[in-house]
């Protein structure tokens, strides 16, 4: 999320205002493959008309558009003058993904200590221009505007930190990115946006994922290593298209019970919505994600039984929390990676530092999303029965 940017009106979610805004701006005018504009058509219209946005959602997806369109054009404009920006390889990158809520976030961090590795941090996802240097990475000023938009978050909605506790060092989703070509799920975070769901679970993710790879580049071309650690849960629901554009990756799928998960990903959302709508209706929320989620992982397992198990390897969040570095150390051996001395210190310090629950444990149920239990043992019965997965309660 990005807060307002007060030179753009408040209600201007209109795509020829935010474009006009973005080119000012920036002084750029090219911004790349057009084919950015058709999700952006779609995303406006579903938050003029379903969104029922108060005054900071507007203020919030109207600086998070323009955001992320004033970066396209810089992004572009570094392509040009540099075009061994290109040259760059993005060599079997691992992503992380699988239902939310699942340890990916304590996994990701896990591998962003490994410092033979580049993760995707949140000041850089935010802004990727201009691209980091290896010499001021760790002190970039981004790095305290980050902060500040996330202390910010955080003062508006206390609960976020018990759910997700970020710093802008803090290795992150990598939805900005794919953002940026406006084909990602978590425009929904913010506000009810089915129509703009529907069509995202439908589209054609190709030229996101390849606008995705431009920026790693960019990200890497100053600033090694790149062997990189991604993450997102709603790659599962498009892995044709991930694989298409990174054919030698590697993905890390995390499992824990659905009955679980559910509910804390509707309070997540619950929380972020409240502060962007004053009308989050739990129930719908719930039903949404259920059937969202479900055909999530019917897509996972679908693309796994076609390409085979040589990409993959499995998490699963018990063994997680129970055995943090066996676990990682064991996905490290799946795909033949080297587990250091220096890797495995600096994931005995992150643990260290960040103990399960550090700000408390988040209570949510089933029944507060207006879903039953029945209900979500079937949409997930393949998934639960292929990986025989722990059913808690």
């Amino acid at each position: 999320m990005r807060w307002h940017d007060e030179r753009c009106s408040m209600t201007a979610l209109g795509d020829a205002a935010l474009l006009a805004t973005a080119r000012h701006d920036t002084g750029l005018d090219d911004f790349g493959d057009p084919s950015f504009r058709v999700g952006l058509d779609i995303l406006t219209d579903a938050l003029e008309g379903e969104a029922q946005l108060n005054d900071v959602g507007r203020m919030a997806y109207t600086g998070q558009i323009l955001g992320y369109l004033q970066e396209r054009l810089r992004i572009e404009d570094w392509h040009q003058r540099h075009p061994e920006i290109d040259a760059q390889v993005i060599e079997a990158p691992i992503f992380v993904t699988g239902l939310p809520r699942t340890g990916t976030t304590a996994l990701s961090n896990l591998l962003a200590a490994d410092p033979a590795a580049r993760s995707l941090r949140f000041w850089e996802s935010q802004r990727p221009t201009p691209p980091p240097e290896a010499a001021t990475y760790h002190n970039d000023p981004r790095i305290v505007a980050a902060d500040a938009l996330l202390d910010g978050m955080k003062q508006a909605a206390p609960a976020l930190a018990a759910m997700h506790d970020d710093t802008g060092r803090s290795p992150t989703e990598h939805q900005d990115l794919l953002g940026q070509h406006f084909r990602t799920l978590h425009f929904e975070g913010q506000a009810a946006i089915p129509s703009y769901v529907q069509w995202w679970l439908g589209c054609d993710m190709r030229p996101a994922y390849r606008h995705h790879q431009r920026v790693l580049k960019l990200l890497q071309w100053r600033c090694p290593p790149t062997r990189w650690n991604l993450k997102s849960p709603p790659d599962i629901c498009h892995l044709d298209a991930l694989t298409a554009t990174y054919p030698d990756v590697r993905i890390v799928w995390t499992h824990r019970d659905p009955a679980k998960v559910l509910p804390s990903v509707c309070k997540l959302i619950a929380i972020i919505r409240s502060m962007c709508s004053d009308h989050v209706a739990l129930h719908a929320l719930g039903r949404h994600e259920l059937a969202l989620w479900s055909e999530a992982m019917r897509r996972g397992l679908a693309f796994r039984q076609q390409r085979g198990e040589t990409a993959f390897a499995d998490v699963f969040m018990d063994d997680l929390v129970a055995r943090p570095i066996e676990a990682v150390a064991a996905v490290y051996a799946r795909f033949g990676l080297p587990f250091t001395a220096e890797a495995e210190h600096g994931m005995r310090a992150w643990l260290a530092a960040n103990p399960q629950h550090k700000h408390g444990a988040p209570h949510s149920t089933l029944e507060e999303f207006g879903l039953g239990l029945g209900e979500v043992r079937a949409a997930f019965r393949e998934y639960t029965h292929h990986f025989d997965l722990r059913l808690e309660g």
